[in-house]
């Protein structure tokens, strides 16, 4: 495994695009907006405006590069479907994933209401596993507009899972990632809402990832739940 990134569900990270805005809760302590005023203070000229949506043409052709297949996160410093990133710019990204057809690419939204917008004009490569982030009930309506993306692998990224989600529906979805929240100020998850996830997925026979109990002192809290590490990924070629 190529990894050189700390997210434990994937291998790499690909930002073509940075920067964005809140829109839910689960956004309330973004570490992508932390992380971005780091590296502007530190000099790092694709952060010289901040956590300001910022499209970088020159960083479209970067995976094309990596010869070695591996797993990547595109835009973990942004939404690939944020309203102030232009269709074209999106369209791009998606050649580059056609072209790079030996590795594998990860795409996590909140924004619902552009992906089905926008998803029946798009073409769907093969190695594009397409996410929406599910933190509390009133996201899971995002869930729905997931279901109706022709994406090889649909995905939840229930991270930071805020409150109980009560019943989801797993229909058309491959893989659930569950997530409490890290960092300053980083608000508490139960045992008992991870477990409820846990077991709906296991009826519908869908692979659970349990990425952190998060915190403040992230590696303390560690990621055993029941005692073991759960780190399903879908069987897929």
């Amino acid at each position: 495994m190529m990894r050189t990134t700390k997210i434990e569900w994937t291998e790499s990270t690909w930002n073509p695009v940075t920067g964005c805005t809140k829109i839910s809760a689960g956004c309330a302590n973004c570490y992508a907006e932390r992380m971005a005023k780091r590296l502007r203070a530190m000099g790092q000229p694709n952060y010289e405006n901040g956590f300001k949506v910022t499209c970088h043409a020159h960083a479209l052709g970067q995976p094309l590069t990596w010869k070695t297949p591996r797993v990547v996160f595109v835009n973990s410093m942004s939404d690939l479907f944020h309203e102030d990133i232009p269709d074209d710019f999106i369209r791009l990204v998606f050649d580059v994933i056609k072209r790079a057809h030996w590795h594998r690419f990860q795409v996590l939204t909140k924004r619902d209401e552009r992906l089905s917008d926008l998803a029946p004009r798009l073409e769907w490569p093969a190695n594009l596993w397409m996410g929406v982030s599910v933190e509390n009930k009133l996201a899971k309506q995002r869930i729905k507009s997931l279901r109706a993306v022709p994406a090889t692998v649909r995905f939840l990224s229930i991270e930071p899972l805020l409150e109980s989600l009560g019943r989801i529906s797993l229909v058309g979805i491959h893989w659930v990632i569950v997530g409490g929240e890290s960092g300053p100020g980083a608000r508490p998850m139960e045992e008992a809402w991870v477990l409820e996830v846990k077991r709906q997925c296991d009826a519908a026979k869908v692979p659970f990832f349990f990425k952190q109990w998060g915190g403040v002192n992230k590696k303390k809290a560690g990621r055993l739940l029941t005692g073991r590490t759960w780190e399903g990924v879908p069987a897929v070629p």
